[in-house]
């Protein structure tokens, strides 16, 4: 036990450094640069943006109560969208942008599918990605059914700033409690209402009392709970907040550890509070004196698009090919810019040089006109301020600001000296993104694309794997809508050495298909390249550039859906050749399938695992059952392969919710590392899924008044289970790039336990209690366990906190499986030591082959006997077998009963 102690108190120091934030800041109790944006697909509409001001207005009052008068709203930016027409009052936006809103306003994920929602698919205590509200919903018109806008909207941010979950579980909404009695799932227990099920015949459909299920042992399905409309009860906002009396979180004394809540599930059964509590927000404040002023806000609306590339030629870039292929990489990026951008370019050695001002890209002409520009020597030294420096020049020659502006800056070398401007890049308000080209590029400047919101990757000298194309075609387009983004399909490379052949095939699906573009690279000579589109049709007319070494084509109209095969025959031996294909969505209409790929740092101290992300999605909708592969490469140039899941299991935290993960521990050198992604969907095999999203605000069927229920409008009627078949698709997708630091030269010990077990459910089977998991591995999710340690408690606390002297079961018929393999397990419970206990509580904890041991599972549960309905949800009539579910009781017997009752009291 010592040694495991040792190895979790060393990863714990780790898992501090360099966690991804967001732009939010606490100042003085007050929160800074919120960011709020409205979707560009949404209609203008002036009471949007008064509504939006009024909900954060009185979210800030709720807030400031509710964390003990500590925290408030201060400053909020509202991103409008260029749809909307220009006004006066409408400032220039820096670094805001709707993909890093920290608020998004947007259009259901289906018509008439209004409810709140945070997406959130980091660890208990670990901030969300962002808050996605509907415009209905802004607008007041969903108050009945989710609560009033401002009080909601804490309860989103409660998810989104401090990693809390819901105290319901509309997967689970009842629960068999010590009372003996069936429970709703919610905080506190001092909520009341009513459990009823609408009943319908045609048009017409009637509230009744809910039956217990036979099978369960709980409310039959559908029924729900219906509160009171009016309590005195003060908990809890992740529960309800849409009850008048409700101003406070659940805390240690009020939590309701029972319920199968996603709060308990996914934070060990503390209590929100208890959880807010641990933020960094709440430890650096204290309780405000006075009140707080109402927030400040600034309306933003984001301009033409403006890039300035600042390419570095210094001496350095004559190696291993680079400038050639930095040429090949940026001439994709201007055949594929979005019309309308502005297109300045800077090269860069120990001077800088401007070598075109800004140039609105309208048709080929501009396009070629830049390409041509693009630096044919390397020589001299690095000078990056000076090349930033240049580029603020060419902005500011046709604009008097900087702000919103972006410069993708590549280089390759160290430069002592670019520290200096650090500063002026951060009150520039320009963007900087940053593609760092080998092993060598200065850390000062991962500095400036960290601080003004820019994107980092690594291009490494193994051209096989396509980086410097990938990252410049990561940044053809700027904040628009997703309609109008170029999407990679495939970016691929092979190095031939006994073969002269490169064949494959690339799906064009239905959401994509405008403006694709094909682009062949080699190192060698120029090969003979053939494609056919899905009818077997020859495409030919690629425009040939032998100097780059490249070929590209662009595909009139919209692309023909399909299977498109290529096949490219080398003229050398050896040889290096990559194919890259981009195209657009096909209708404006209809959302195209997109991937966004992430770590869960952007830098990283060994041993500290991290965590690979991949969110698939049409539009809104999470794609399930694709296949996701991570590519994650050092800056040597060595190339890690991890398949991700959505598995609900290990890195994973919610099943099916469209986000694949996995973690990463294989560090080989320390300095940058890149990732990359690519997902396949078989057709068939991928579905939409039209489930309710997680953390999604609680939908309040009606309020109980005067013991009379007065219902809401029914939801739309969506089948939780409804998947709708996708045809096949490609998708690959650039994460960018992390650093890594303290990684050791030499081989250490193996100091990585298995990944905690987060799905373990329990069902009572007779005197047999069945046990399902998902295999966790020997260093995480990766191997196979040694074996597993069950043990069982009549007391939830006592199992959570002294697992070790809890009753152990006999798993010696147990043997583990490979990682994220379903596990099942069944065995007869012995004598607990607790009296009167109404459960058996279980958890397991894995060993490895180092006898490192995972943290102890989340915590499953059976009932010891069949609960009772309350007085109040009795069903007043009888059952289909004449008997009520709670009752063995039947008529017959009843009325003999009665009679036999009679007859005694007439006799005497």
């Amino acid at each position: 036990m010592v040694h495991n102690l040792t190895v979790i108190l060393f990863l714990a120091l780790y898992l501090l450094p360099g966690v991804k934030s967001s732009k939010v800041t606490l100042n003085n109790n007050g929160y800074d640069g919120i960011v709020i944006a409205i979707n560009p697909s949404v209609s203008e509409d002036g009471k949007l943006i008064q509504n939006i001001k009024d909900m954060v207005t009185t979210a800030s009052t709720y807030l400031f109560e509710a964390t003990g008068k500590r925290l408030h709203f201060k400053h909020v930016s509202i991103l409008i969208p260029d749809t909307w027409k220009e006004n006066s009052l409408y400032k220039i936006p820096k670094y805001e942008s709707y993909e890093h809103a920290d608020v998004l306003v947007a259009p259901p994920i289906l018509p008439g599918r209004d409810e709140p929602y945070t997406k959130q698919f980091t660890a208990c205590g670990e901030k969300g990605k962002n808050i996605h509200l509907t415009p209905d919903f802004v607008l007041g018109k969903k108050q009945s059914e989710y609560g009033p806008t401002g009080r909601l909207f804490v309860h989103e941010w409660a998810h989104l700033r401090w990693g809390v979950f819901d105290e319901y579980n509309e997967e689970k909404p009842y629960y068999s409690a010590s009372s003996k009695k069936i429970e709703a799932t919610r905080c506190s227990t001092g909520i009341t209402g009513m459990n009823r099920v609408d009943k319908c015949q045609g048009n017409s459909c009637t509230l009744n009392r809910c039956r217990i299920d036979s099978k369960t042992k709980l409310f039959e399905k559908d029924c729900q709970f219906f509160p009171d409309k009016y309590q005195t009860e003060k908990t809890s906002i992740m529960f309800m907040q849409g009850i008048d009396s409700v101003v406070e979180f659940c805390n240690e004394k009020n939590h309701n550890r029972e319920a199968p809540s996603l709060q308990n599930e996914k934070c060990d059964y503390r209590s929100t509070w208890e959880v807010i509590s641990n933020s960094e927000d709440i430890k650096n404040s204290t309780p405000m004196a006075g009140s707080p002023s109402p927030p400040v806000f600034s309306l933003l609306r984001a301009r033409e698009r403006i890039v300035c590339l600042v390419l570095d030629k210094s001496g350095s870039m004559g190696g291993s090919d680079r400038l050639n292929r930095m040429n090949q990489a940026a001439k994709f990026l201007l055949q594929i810019i979005g019309n309308g951008t502005w297109v300045g370019m800077v090269h860069f050695d120990s001077s800088a040089y401007i070598e075109s001002e800004l140039i609105q890209i309208i048709s080929t002409k501009e396009r070629e006109m830049l390409s041509n520009l693009l630096p044919t020597a390397a020589d001299g030294g690095t000078s990056i301020c000076s090349g930033i420096q240049s580029a603020f020049q060419v902005i500011e020659k046709k604009y008097s600001q900087t702000d919103g502006s972006e410069i993708v800056l590549l280089t390759d070398g160290e430069d002592n000296t670019a520290k200096s401007c650090v500063d002026e890049v951060s009150k520039s308000g320009a963007i900087i993104h940053l593609i760092a080209l080998g092993p060598d590029a200065d850390p000062a400047v991962t500095q400036m694309s960290g601080i003004t919101g820019g994107r980092h990757f690594l291009a490494s000298d193994n051209d096989v794997n396509n980086g410097l194309i990938d990252a410049f075609g990561t940044l053809a387009s700027g904040n628009t809508a997703t309609s109008q983004k170029s999407i990679q399909l495939e970016s691929k490379g092979l190095t031939l050495s006994n073969d002269i052949w490169m064949n494959g095939t690339v799906i064009i699906d239905s959401t994509v298909g405008k403006d694709t573009f094909f682009l062949i690279t080699w190192k060698g000579q120029y090969p003979i390249i053939s494609l056919w589109d899905p009818t077997g049709t020859s495409i030919g007319n690629f425009t040939v550039d032998q100097g780059s070494k490249m070929a590209y084509l662009t595909i009139p109209g919209t692309a023909k859906v399909g299977v498109w095969t290529y096949s490219i025959q080398a003229k050398t031996n050896p040889e290096t050749l990559t194919i890259t294909v981009n195209s657009r969505a096909a209708n404006s209409s209809v959302p195209p399938i997109t991937v966004n790929a992430k770590m869960n740092k952007d830098s990283n101290s060994f041993p500290s695992p991290m965590i690979v992300y991949a969110e698939i999605l049409q539009g809104n909708i999470p794609i399930l059952g694709a296949n996701v592969t991570a590519f994650i490469e050092s800056n040597s140039g060595k190339t890690e392969v991890l398949e991700l899941l959505d598995n609900g299991a290990g890195a994973d935290t919610f099943k099916n919710d469209g986000v694949y993960s996995r973690y990463f521990t294989a560090y080989s050198v320390n300095g940058r590392y890149s990732l990359k992604v690519r997902a396949h969907g078989g057709a068939n095999a991928v579905t939409r899924s039209l489930r309710h999203p997680p953390n999604r605000a609680a939908y309040i069927p009606g309020w109980v008044v005067d013991g009379e229920i007065e219902k809401n409008p029914p939801r739309p009627e969506i089948n939780e289970d409804t998947q709708t078949n996708l045809e096949s698709f490609t998708r690959t997708a650039s994460g960018g790039a992390f650093v890594v630091s303290n990684v050791s030269a030499t081989p250490v010990p193996d100091i990585y336990p298995p990944s905690q077990i987060t799905d373990l459910e329990a069902t009572l089977d007779g005197a047999v209690i069945r046990l399902t998991w998902t295999a966790p591995g020997d260093d995480f999710d990766v191997g196979k366990v040694q074996q597993y340690i069950i043990r069982i408690s009549g007391d939830i606390l006592e199992l959570r906190d002294n697992f070790d002297d809890a009753l152990q079961v006999n798993t010696t018929e147990l043997s583990p499986n490979e990682a994220n393999s379903q596990e099942n397990f069944a065995f007869k419970p012995g004598n607990i030591s607790e009296e009167n206990a109404t459960h058996i509580f279980i958890a397991i904890q894995s060993v490895d082959k180092s006898n490192l041991t995972s943290k102890v599972s989340n915590i499953a549960q059976v009932a010891l006997f069949i609960p009772q309905a309350n007085p109040d949800d009795i069903p007043p009539n009888p059952g289909p077998d004449g008997n009520h579910p709670n009752s063995g009781i039947n008529i017959s017997s009843l009325v003999l009963l009665v009679v036999g009752s009679v007859v005694i009291v007439s006799i005497i």
